[in-house]
């Protein structure tokens, strides 16, 4: 597989960071991989395409619903794109700072607007403590919190990397 054109990379992770983390709709971002694509995730190991679209939906909808992909940098490198974003979860504690811990994901572009592999990266140690630091204002301010999906704190800019 040759090299994309490198607009043509940059426009095709925009629209997945817009299907996926932006607009959290798992199977349409599942729909943008190959259907020999390989996802690998550090720690819950490696999907094929269906098998990420029922893990994810279920982890970010049922298990984490409070959880959601803050953007901060990408780079492009031929077909690669190399992105670093916050796991965020907004404090249910008035006026508080959101709990973050940092990922890097890497995907390969196919082409034809798709993508044939994406590797997530995060540390356990600081996705744990950000847990439970979320885990223990919510006990304290607002135990429904979780189920109301707040998306308060969102980057500014890029335009295209918020709601």
């Amino acid at each position: 597989m040759g090299e994309h054109d490198p607009d043509e990379v940059e426009r095709a992770f925009r629209h997945l960071w817009r299907v996926g983390p932006v607009g959290e709709d798992w199977g349409a971002q599942a729909d943008l991989y190959t259907d020999d694509a390989v996802y690998i995730d550090h720690y819950y190991g490696r999907k094929t395409p269906a098998e990420f679209r029922t893990w994810c939906t279920q982890l970010m909808n049922d298990e984490f619903p409070e959880l959601y992909t803050v953007y901060e940098w990408h780079v492009v490198d031929g077909n690669r794109v190399v992105v670093h974003m916050q796991n965020r979860r907004d404090n249910p504690e008035p006026g508080g700072r959101p709990f973050d811990f940092p990922g890097i994901t890497v995907y390969a572009y196919a082409g034809g607007g798709l993508w044939s592999y994406e590797m997530d990266y995060w540390g356990m140690a600081a996705a744990t403590a950000a847990g439970r630091a979320y885990r223990d204002a919510a006990a304290r301010f607002d135990a429904g919190h979780p189920q109301r999906r707040s998306r308060r704190n969102w980057p500014t800019d890029p335009a295209w990397a918020h709601p």
